[in-house]
């Protein structure tokens, strides 16, 4: 009898204040959104959140990307969204369903990249 978890991996660019409330759940849960953010944006891969990140970069002079898994069955109730490019697609989940999200959240968020320049 197989009892494993599906899961989906998530990406999600990162500023440094974001990454602190992060860190301050041990690695658990993203922070609730601010007011002007009604949605939250992970993406579908690594590519991307790295090219998005690059606005952290310009901005803060660092941005981090990091990765996580969902539960499959949470992620399926969201469609991917493509928003330029064939890799530029990421899940728009609701603010006001973060907090389910966090609950859905296999293992610790994990960072998987530092950056203090952008990359092309």
């Amino acid at each position: 009898m197989n009892n494993k978890i599906e899961t989906i991996t998530m990406y999600r660019p990162t500023g440094k204040n974001e990454l602190q409330l992060v860190i301050d759940s041990g690695y658990k849960k993203w922070p609730p959104r601010l007011a002007m953010q009604p949605i939250f944006y992970p993406v579908t891969n690594e590519q991307y959140a790295i090219e998005v990140n690059n606005w952290n970069v310009r901005e803060n002079g660092i941005g981090f990307v990091t990765k996580f898994e969902v539960n499959k069955s949470f992620v399926d109730r969201y469609k991917i969204e493509t928003v330029g490019g064939s890799n530029h697609t990421e899940w728009w989940i609701p603010a006001e369903d973060l907090e389910e999200l966090n609950d859905n959240i296999v293992g610790l968020i994990e960072v998987i990249g530092e950056y203090t320049k952008p990359v092309k």
